[in-house]
């Protein structure tokens, strides 16, 4: 990367590793020539002799600046602060100097590709009162994006668009000394606990996924779903359904239309929304997963049990580029085996109608633990669940359901394996309406 393309924390550790004398007095433009100058030399730029040139002046006219460039004028009230990458940053290992007024906030760090990151504390998205966490905050404590993170704010200064973390107190609830695990080094275990009781009442749709699946904490679902078959209604039941059970909810939306989030807000108002609309560029899609994903396993590290439901993966490999890196998200559903440490479950769609679909399909072929597919044609019959039995499949199914329960389960997917698609679906329908539970259903076979 050019130095020009970088950003001004970076130019700014450049200048401190080389000993650039004053360099965060610089106009851009200097700060770039002093360090490809220093740049030249395997030694490291001596200040002494930088500040005898400052401050002797040669023969440099008024009104210019090294090598005789333009000096750029003062910004003055009232001009265009400079954007969000180009807010300044402490220096490394300095805290900033007091301020007279600063807030207490908590909140998400979303970070970015240049190195800094904003707390967001309103929602997932970006908004006006987020916070600016520099580079140098991010690598002192190890922050990683997700966090949620705890410190005193300050207003912002001139030329500053953003208020800005002054320190960081509190990552997670702990102290930001203390010893952080690792979600990638928790050891994984087989899906143990069900999400759903048997007996429990619930919409048709919601009781025919667990009576094909079950459902359990640290299982990855994947939905294959044509277009129009119910994908959303499905995962907005599920969703309503999880969050009963006291389960942390986090909502992924990649490329959606704009009027679907607030629907979904509104659907799920206890629900953690991360949405990149259909009108954001495939880069703010991207970031969204990996803020929604390191989120969610920062609270299963913490302990908790957090459901994510993503629609779709089939979008999200689009702003990835790549079908194949949509499995490390996938793949991210786990039961983790610590004591003290929670489960991460991923319920996720793959539209099965295009190229894409089949891309992301082969990628995550055998990583699931609970296949479902929904059919177009059912549902515009008006079935519901539009679900095709046939093709629903899980694993590690014994460990989920007692001998007799299994033994009815097994029973019931034979006499829909004999049926037609459409009268199999019809059959479960009329059995899910005329009964209260799965349990009740069960117990009539």
């Amino acid at each position: 990367m050019a130095l020009s393309d970088e950003h001004l924390a970076e130019l700014h550790q450049r200048a401190r590793e080389l000993n650039v004398p004053r360099y965060r007095m610089l106009p851009r433009d200097e700060l770039i020539e002093a360090i490809e100058e220093g740049g030249d030399s395997d030694e490291p730029r001596e200040p002494a002799a930088r500040e005898e040139a400052s401050e002797s002046g040669g023969d440099r006219p008024r009104g210019r600046g090294r090598r005789g460039a333009p000096r750029k004028p003062k910004r003055e009230e009232g001009e265009t602060p400079k954007p969000d990458d180009e807010q300044g940053e402490e220096p490394e290992g300095e805290e900033p100097e007091a301020e007279a007024e600063t807030e207490e906030i908590t909140g998400v760090l979303d970070r970015m590709p240049q190195g800094y990151g904003f707390l967001r504390l309103s929602g997932m998205s970006e908004a006006e009162g987020d916070v600016y966490v520099s580079a140098s905050q991010i690598r002192r404590c190890e922050l990683r994006p997700g966090d949620q993170v705890s410190g005193p704010a300050r207003q912002p200064r001139r030329g500053e668009r953003h208020r800005a973390l002054v320190r960081v107190e509190a990552v997670n609830g702990q102290s930001p000394e203390g010893e952080r695990k690792h979600f990638e080094d928790l050891t994984a275990a087989p899906p143990s606990r069900r999400l759903l009781a048997p007996d429990a009442p619930g919409a048709p749709l919601v009781r025919a996924v667990d009576l094909l699946g079950p459902l359990a904490f640290g299982q990855r679902v994947l939905v294959l779903a044509q277009p129009r078959s119910g994908r959303t209604t499905l995962l907005r039941g599920l969703g309503a359904a999880i969050a009963e059970t006291g389960a942390h909810l986090c909502i992924l939306l990649a490329d959606e239309r704009p009027e679907e989030v607030p629907q979904w807000e509104r659907a799920l108002p206890n629900a953690e929304i991360f949405a990149a609309t259909a009108d954001q560029e495939p880069r703010d899609q991207v970031r969204a997963a990996e803020l929604a994903m390191g989120h969610a396993k920062r609270l299963a590290e913490g302990g908790e049990d957090v459901v994510v439901l993503i629609d779709s993966l089939s979008r999200l490999a689009l702003g990835y580029r790549d079908s194949g890196r949509v499995k490390r998200i996938f793949g991210a559903g786990r039961e983790l085996d610590e004591d003290d440490s929670g489960s991460l479950t991923v319920i996720a769609t793959v539209l099965d109608s295009d190229d894409k679909g089949a891309e992301v399909r082969e990628a995550l072929e055998t990583t699931e633990n609970l296949l479902l597919r929904l059919d177009a044609g059912l549902a515009a019959k008006g079935i519901v669940p539009a679900l095709v039995a046939a093709d629903s499949r899980a694993s590690g199914e014994d460990e989920l359901r007692d001998a007799e329960e299994m033994d009815k389960v097994r029973r019931l997917r034979e006499e829909l394996a004999e049926m037609e698609p459409e009268q199999a679906a019809k059959a479960l329908s009329d059995q899910l309406t005329e009964t209260a539970s799965n349990a009740e259903l069960l117990g009539r076979l």
